[in-house]
């Protein structure tokens, strides 16, 4: 089953793309540039095409980002410190992201004769981004079902919809995934913050997984007085 795979160049996405390629599976990686922030992580997602052997296409959605206002990732707007499942960091939300994305890899996958569109949305996103969950997924899918009637069968693959960071981690490790080759932070520095929520769930992630971690953070403690202080919130 040919796959076309969306990729960030995060952690998350380069680990499916490595699970797919190790499967046989992975035939192209589709990015976007809808005008966020920083460009880094879109370097790592087409590496990972190099280092895989497989066609990148990177989609040029850069004007997007003006008329998505309103999100850290989009606009000049501070990027919040925190653990990833604080209410703070819904200022990170890009309203139907992935929606938008996976619409136009579903296109690209029609039109290259593939049989499925991958992403890797996962269960720690659920919290904050609506188009992360099952229930997303799930009409996602029937839409596409009928948009494409009668012209391809495309299937969406999330294999990672109902599991943990830590989870993916360890599939990722498994495959093969060069960590070190990931780009999560939202801030785009030269190193990884280690304070955003995506740096600190990427944290986390590793250590609950027991996973030596190879990121180089500005800040490598932090995570953990975030973790403790969204823990003692909870609680």
């Amino acid at each position: 089953m040919n796959t076309t795979l969306v990729c960030s160049g995060g952690l998350d996405s380069v680990s499916l793309a490595h699970v797919l390629a190790g499967q046989g599976r992975l035939s192209r990686i589709v990015s976007f540039d809808y005008g966020q922030r920083h460009r880094k992580e879109l370097d790592f997602a087409e590496l990972c095409a190099r280092r895989l052997e497989v066609r990148f296409h990177l989609v040029d959605l850069s004007g997007l980002g003006a008329a998505l206002g309103g999100s850290a990732l989009t606009d000049d707007l501070a990027v919040p410190d925190g653990h990833y499942a604080e209410e703070t960091m819904r200022v990170t939300v890009v309203p139907n992201r992935n929606a938008i994305m996976l619409t136009v890899a579903f296109g690209i996958a029609a039109a290259q004769g593939d049989a499925a569109v991958a992403a890797a949305v996962h269960g720690g996103d659920h919290f904050i981004y609506p188009d992360c969950r099952p229930a997303f997924t799930d009409a996602f899918a029937a839409m596409q079902d009928a948009a494409l009637d009668g012209y391809a069968q495309i299937a969406l693959h999330v294999p990672f919809v109902h599991a943990t960071k830590a989870d993916i981690v360890t599939a990722g490790a498994k495959a093969g995934t060069p960590f070190a080759q990931t780009w999560s932070c939202y801030k785009g520095g030269a190193h990884h913050c280690g304070r955003c929520g995506t740096c600190v769930e990427r944290r986390e992630a590793f250590d609950l997984a027991g996973i030596a971690d190879p990121t180089e953070y500005e800040d490598p403690d932090f995570w953990r007085k975030a973790v403790a202080a969204h823990a003692a919130g909870g609680a």
